[in-house]
């Protein structure tokens, strides 16, 4: 692959670093007065998780990887593999507990999700900003309560537990923000 200089990398970008396809997680361009400028940012590998935080001058490279996303339908759980299928050619993309982390309180079987691929190998899942799930457990408001803004927990159809407005009951429909986990209203 080509070699990027650092200053054109952003939060996401892949590149190679120690062997290693890594994602940008952090990245912040530097310059002081009187001084050169630089590039302060943090790298994770996706084979083992491990964050390199890299200070580089802003003339340096770093070997691009070539960075696929492709849209996939999530179909089951099989033990500790998640099965996403390819919408037009119906092939299965197997995706290991370690690469869906966090994201797993969010699949719903029939869902598109984004795969990302990296250099033709799958490296993991990108949520949407935001998913909508259906409430199953949630208490009955308290009479009273409903002076301030006061939330309860409520369990979603995958087992994440969301603080949610009091009006809320299971069988609702509710929008969930991926990145925070919070509540962002009731849907269709």
């Amino acid at each position: 692959m080509a070699s990027t200089p650092v200053i054109n990398l952003r939060k996401g970008h892949a590149v190679r670093y120690n062997n290693e396809v890594c994602l940008v997680s952090d990245f912040e361009l530097k310059t002081p007065p009187r001084m050169a400028s630089y590039v302060q940012m943090s790298v994770r590998t996706l084979s083992t998780g491990k964050v390199y935080n890299l200070r580089m001058t802003s003339n340096e490279s770093l070997e691009a990887v070539n960075l696929n996303r492709e849209p996939h339908e999530y179909s089951y759980k099989d033990g500790e593999d998640y099965h996403f299928m390819h919408p037009e050619t119906f092939e299965d993309v197997i995706l290991m507990e370690s690469q869906v982390k966090n994201a797993k309180d969010y699949l719903i079987e029939g869902q598109k999700y984004t795969v990302q691929f990296a250099d033709d190998i799958v490296i993991g899942i990108e949520l949407p900003p935001s998913v909508i799930m259906t409430v199953t457990e949630s208490p009955e408001g308290v009479k009273g309560d409903s002076a301030n803004n006061v939330y309860k927990a409520a369990k979603l159809e995958t087992g994440l537990v969301v603080q949610v407005p009091l009006f809320i009951g299971p069988g609702d429909k509710i929008s969930v923000k991926t990145e925070d986990n919070s509540y962002l209203g009731r849907s269709n």
